[in-house]
């Protein structure tokens, strides 16, 4: 029997903002032709990349209280910049900010131009911090929290062990999808995500569903913040896949099933 992969180190993350009805979270569509979760409903995000670990061009937490708060020995900073560098690469948004730590608009980055940045760095022509230092700027981790901790179960061909983060969405900015990895993009209440997704409409993965669920309640952007940093401690959730008279479920630990 083959083994089932090791989980792969990844980030995924909630860029939250007010709205006249609630606080709303962007969600992506993935390409219906990806290898994993094609067509879903997700957040942006993707695997850690070896660079990730070595950008220059951050402010904020440096890796150990980034390792800390991960109950990581180390590297936790890497998911972070992961995070951000989807949440740019997948839905055009980079959370940045100048020299001095000042959160500003993009001014050396116009609309246009940030479109052909984040093109430049999908295609691999330069890097993040390339990016990051024509303009000035730098990538700030200061705004971002800790949300969750998801593995993927034992069984699909690719697997990932995903720290979900939340932050507050750069104001100024539009999402825009690469239209490779992400087709659409699209700003919901998590209510309505969660009831387009009853109907049939969005299709979306249990971890997502679940995380929508946690934040279903926060009365704005930024008490979605507050809870992130407010709780006392992330569990890591690992799925299990149950099997029922042909049936495949999805259990969490203390389901009927999960230790069988």
């Amino acid at each position: 029997m083959a083994q089932s992969p090791v989980p792969r180190p990844a980030s995924t993350v909630l860029a939250v903002r007010d709205a006249d009805a609630g606080f709303e979270v962007l969600m992506v569509r993935r390409n219906l032709n990806s290898d994993f979760v094609g067509g879903a409903y997700v957040f942006p995000g993707g695997a850690v990349e070896p660079g990730d670990g070595h950008l220059r061009r951050a402010v904020g937490p440096a890796d150990p209280e980034f390792s800390a708060l991960l109950d990581l020995p180390q590297g936790g900073r890497a998911y972070v910049v992961a995070a951000l560098r989807e949440l740019f690469e997948e839905a055009g948004l980079l959370v940045a900010c100048d020299d001095a730590g000042e959160v500003r608009d993009l001014e050396p980055l116009a609309a246009s131009q940030l479109l052909e940045a984040r093109r430049r760095l999908n295609a691999g022509e330069e890097t993040l911090n390339d990016l990051l230092d024509a303009a000035g700027l730098y990538l700030d981790l200061r705004g971002v929290a800790y949300l969750a901790h998801w593995v993927t179960p034992t069984g699909p061909p690719r697997r990932f062990d995903t720290r979900f983060f939340v932050l507050r969405a750069p104001s100024g900015q539009v999402a825009r999808p690469d239209t490779t990895e992400t087709v659409d993009s699209v700003w919901l209440r998590p209510r309505d995500a969660l009831a387009a997704h009853e109907r049939g409409e969005y299709e979306m993965i249990f971890p997502t569903i679940r995380t929508l669920e946690s934040v279903a309640d926060c009365a704005s952007a930024d008490d979605v913040v507050t809870y992130a940093r407010n709780q006392t401690g992330v569990v890591k959730t690992e799925p299990r896949l149950v099997n029922r008279d042909g049936v495949i479920s999805v259990v969490l630990a203390g389901d009927d099933g999960y230790d069988d």
